[in-house]
This record gives C-alpha cells, structure tokens and sequence, in this order.
C-alpha cells in the first residue's frame, strides 16, 4: 500500500480547521484524510507549526523550503516522491495518487425509506 505525507503550512492546530474562519478546502482535506485512515489507508499530516523537525529531517522538504520558501507549503509526498505543491490533492487525485478506485471516497447512499407506519424491528420509525 502507497504511503501519503502532506507537509502542511504553518497553522494553529493540526488540522488548521480551528478558529472563527474555518476554511472549507482545509475541513475537506481533514475529513478525506480522516475517511481514508479509517479506512487502513496510510496518509500522515504534519503542520509547519507543530512539527517543524519532520520538515528539517524530510532532506526533499528541507531542500524545496529552503529553495522555494514556505509559500510552496502545501506538498504532498507519495512513497517519498513529491507530487503536489501549493494546493492539496482534490478527492480524485487522493484516490488515484494512492492507487484508489475514484469511488473509494463517496459515501454509500442512505437507503430512502418511507417509513409511516412501518415501525418495523430495524427501527426506521
């Protein structure tokens, strides 16, 4: 199985989704990261902030900051390869950049039911 690294910005919590202006792309990119880990699939997430050793260590993060800067950050690494920079991978790349089927992700349709009056055992009432 296919090892993701994501070397986030500088933020004030691991996930970046604390704080009065929580940013849509950063609870997408948590819940998909979540989804997949549950999931067994290996994703690591560091932040620049809370993590700034594993950015020293990462000898391809280290050259790529010290050449490009911080404004590079997001990059996402698969099995040590660099394969995105400045914006986080959408679903479909996550999927296809881990070697996922492109519907690994969605989740399974809610059966509609009508209800009224079933009161059956499976507790739909």
């Amino acid at each position: 199985m296919k090892k993701m690294i994501i070397f986030d910005p500088a933020m004030c919590c691991s996930t970046g989704v604390c704080g009065p202006g929580v940013d849509p792309e950063l609870l997408r990119v948590s819940t998909v990261i979540n989804n997949l880990k549950n999931k067994g699939v290996l994703v690591e997430r560091y932040n620049l902030t809370n993590n700034p050793q594993i950015f020293v260590d990462n000898k391809e993060i280290n050259k790529i900051l010290n050449e490009e800067g911080v404004y590079v950050l997001p990059v996402t690494m698969v099995d040590g390869v660099v394969v995105k920079r400045k914006t986080y991978p959408t679903d479909e790349e996550f999927c296809t950049l881990l070697g996922l089927d492109k519907d690994y992700l969605k989740s399974p349709e809610k059966e509609s039911s009508d209800c009224s009056g079933c009161c059956c055992d499976d507790g739909c009432c």
